[in-house]
């Protein structure tokens, strides 16, 4: 029987523990990547481990995130990581370089090599043929710290790709497809694999789209082959020297197959608001559309933005239509300008704005009241783009330049057609390398350098060892599909707080509930009640950190996200999973939970609550493993770490 690329991968770098799917793992971290949202908490974190030079191959810290600088508080915040990143040996780079996960695509990743990154969408590095998984900050802090990450292993999900793509129909497509097929929670616990005849029809950038947005599907990672693709890729960015073919037996065994015919597919739309409510852009109808913004680490690559100008090429942008337009790195916008795509997309009327994440995360660009806003980014959750009765739909760059002219949702050859537009191919370019965003840490004296730290800049909150007696009133009832977005909004008013946690948990849970730190805050001790897949989303711990804050001591839901449960349990806060689904009706706010001989009961299958009120008992699997186990038990990761 053989074997997956990613099991080829992770058994490469295997440290200890057993490649079983549900066994806990752990493997060699090759690179590490963060952002400056969660940046900020993950040096913080590695400050408190008392670390030295970080133990990785490779560790950078981008700036792409909270780049709007309206205050100090962004500026300190990327004058603490460049000092902490001269500290350690990590490669720092600067505001208006790019697109975290743009950038390291260009510049750092090698198929083969594991990467561990502060962001969710970090998994585009799968475009290479790389196991790129997104965690939280503190896991992404020891992996720098020790070389080391723990997880259980996945399933595998084969996604088996035959035929090639029409015209006007894109890799942004595929993932929406295989989204509308596995739903936003159908690759928890999973790793996607891309295999069949129809990979090598996709370019790095089309595969990296797909792998970015993986993240959207709840999955581990995605991973795709490294073949003569990924070769020429690396070679246009100047590292021919990094490749190696990587790929799948023939005979690898999947736990479960996706069949998808890339030539059947037609171009499709994310409908608000989640990114699996997708239909064909045909069959949703000529809405008006109100905004239009391209980029983010999902769609701002050369190729992308090269067809955008293309479609845009002797026209102009609809009267009624902004187009905002992100590249993905300055490498990429240097290229657009010298070869005269910029001043296409400008005499159209396209808005270009710096290389960063932007309005994809709330930073700038906001639609106005009740707009339509077609993006070509990753998720669409309901308030993300920082207009709370928007419409967002998720849809490709083609799609996306054919409604900035039109005024509508348009897409597809017909539309084309009668517009006139022809796409053709875009030739290869070559690129060359651009250090003048990058600092590297070179030459520095970790004992001579000061790390910078400006006063928004709070201590993370820790939690204690855990009790045998674990009490808390129920202070919030959520519902299905819960985001990190929802925990713990993440926009250009609160960004800049992303450092201190104390201001930032006043506004914890608002967009559903704008009593929720007040009253938890009162409790002293709370509990939140979560459906399914609660904590779906970005990777950011703050979503944990700020309830742990406002006293949260466990949440009991039916299902939960992957980085998010991570995430609580580093926090010491413990995920408990309802045995019975019936009781999530049963148990409302202002509930008074007890769990006794908690210590005890962690470690076992179930776990009993009971109402301290009515007396009522409730059943829960903590599902912990032993790792996890012991972490709780100290009151989260930081706490375990010191004790050993």
């Amino acid at each position: 029987m053989g074997s997956t690329l990613a099991y080829k991968i992770l058994k490469n770098h295997l440290v200890s523990g057993e490649l079983n799917p549900g066994k806990e793992i752990t493997i060699r971290i090759d690179q590490t990547l963060t952002q400056d949202s969660t940046g900020t908490m993950v040096y913080l974190q590695l400050e408190a481990m008392d670390a030295e030079k970080v133990k990785t191959e490779i560790s950078v810290a981008y700036v792409d995130h909270n780049t709007l600088q309206t205050g100090f508080e962004n500026a300190d915040d990327h004058a603490f990581i460049e000092s902490v990143a001269k500290r350690h040996g990590i490669i720092f780079s600067k505001p208006g370089g790019g697109i975290c996960h743009q950038l390291h695509l260009e510049n750092y990743g090698i198929p083969g090599k594991t990467l561990l990154g502060s962001d969710s969408h970090t998994p585009t590095g799968g475009g290479l043929g790389m196991i790129a998984i997104g965690a939280g900050g503190l896991d992404v802090a020891v992996a720098m710290a020790k070389g080391t990450y723990s997880l259980t292993v996945p399933k595998m999900i084969g996604v088996k790709l035959t035929g090639e793509l029409r015209p006007w129909v894109s890799a942004k497509d595929v993932i929406l497809y295989v989204l509308k097929e596995l739903s936003v929670k159908g690759g928890v616990g999973k790793i996607v694999e891309y295999f069949g005849d129809g990979v090598k029809s996709l370019s790095v950038t089309d595969r990296a789209t797909i792998a970015n947005m993986g993240a959207e599907l709840g999955a581990t990672t995605s991973v795709f082959p490294s073949d003569e693709n990924t070769k020429d890729y690396l070679v246009s960015q100047d590292r021919g020297i990094d490749f190696i073919p990587l790929s799948a037996d023939e005979d690898a065994v999947y736990d479960e197959i996706l069949n998808v015919d890339l030539s059947a597919l037609t171009p499709l739309a994310a409908m608000p608001h989640s990114p699996d409510n997708v239909r064909e852009v045909s069959e949703i109808g000529s809405i008006k559309v109100d905004q239009v913004a391209i980029g983010s680490c999902t769609n701002s690559s050369y190729t992308d933005l090269m067809k955008v100008a293309q479609i845009l090429n002797g026209r102009r942008v609809h009267p009624e239509v902004s187009l905002v337009i992100s590249p993905g790195s300055a490498k990429i916008l240097s290229k657009l300008a010298s070869n005269g795509a910029l001043a296409t997309l400008i005499d159209a009327g396209a808005r270009i704005i710096e290389n960063a994440c932007g309005p994809c995360i709330g930073m700038g660009q906001s639609p106005k009241s009740g707009a339509v806003s077609l993006r070509t980014f990753n998720r669409n959750f309901k308030g993300r783009s920082g207009t709370l009765d928007a419409d967002v739909y998720l849809v490709s760059p083609e799609t996306a330049a054919l409604s900035a002219v039109t005024g509508v949702l348009t897409g597809g050859s017909a539309a084309s057609s009668a517009l006139g537009i022809t796409l053709k191919a875009i030739p290869p370019e070559t690129f060359e390398k651009n250090v003048n965003f990058v600092i590297s840490p070179d030459g520095y004296n970790t004992e001579n350098t000061d790390v910078i730290m400006g006063p928004n800049i709070k201590p993370f909150p820790q939690n204690t060892a855990l009790t045998d007696r674990v009490s808390g009133k129920v202070v919030l009832h959520a519902g299905d599909n819960i985001t990190t977005d929802d925990i713990m909004p993440s926009d250009s008013r609160l960004l800049p707080y992303r450092s201190n946690i104390p201001y930032l948990a006043n506004f914890c849970f608002e967009k559903i509930d704008t009593g929720f730190a007040a009253r938890a805050m009162d409790a002293g001790q709370g509990v939140i009640i979560g459906g399914e897949n609660y904590g779906q989303g970005s990777s950011r711990e703050h979503a944990a950190l700020a309830p742990l804050y406002l006293g949260i001591k466990f949440v009991i839901a039916k299902s939960f996200a992957r980085i998010h449960r991570s995430n609580l349990i580093n926090s010491g806060i413990l995920p408990l999973v309802f045995r019975d689904h019936s009781d999530y009706e049963k148990i409302r706010v202002g509930a008074n939970l007890v769990i006794e001989n908690a210590t005890e009961q962690i470690g076992q299958e179930t776990l009993t609550i009971r109402d301290a009120d009515s007396g009522r008992e409730y059943i829960v699997m903590p599902e912990l493993s032993e790792l996890e186990n012991q972490m709780i038990l100290a009151g989260g990761k930081i706490n375990l770490i010191k004790q050993s």
